[in-house]
């Protein structure tokens, strides 16, 4: 099948994904759990899918990871940057501590009610 019909793919079996990647679907399974923003969906009877930006981030970790002979936390980092998904502006942490106490507070509010029943 040409190159130029695989990209109007929306999804890609694990198993596909492990044969153009010419990788191990238990290896790419592990990166899943490694890298936050590998992220498999299911279909209906359960098996594995990627979307088309998994499978080029996929392929990227391998060639970042084999021929540019990166870390995994240097790969990462190298991913973020390149697709985009690190965000632009940081959070200054007492930001972070305000929201962060505020959700739990929700969570002691939520848990009182839940008591009552």
């Amino acid at each position: 099948m040409p190159r130029e019909a695989k990209q109007d793919k929306l999804f890609y079996p694990l198993e596909e994904v492990s044969r153009l990647a010419k990788l191990d679907s238990k290896l790419i399974e592990s990166w899943e759990q490694e890298f936050y923003f590998l992220n498999a969906g299911r279909t209906g009877t359960g098996k594995k899918i990627f979307r088309k930006r998994d499978l080029d981030i996929i392929l990227r970790l391998k060639s970042l990871l084999e021929s540019e002979g990166l870390t995994l936390a240097g790969a990462k980092r190298k991913i973020e940057q390149e697709f985009g998904l690190v965000s632009k502006t940081p959070v200054h942490p007492e930001r972070l501590k305000k929201t962060l106490f505020q959700i739990r507070a929700q969570l002691s509010d939520i848990a009182s009610d839940l008591d009552k029943l």
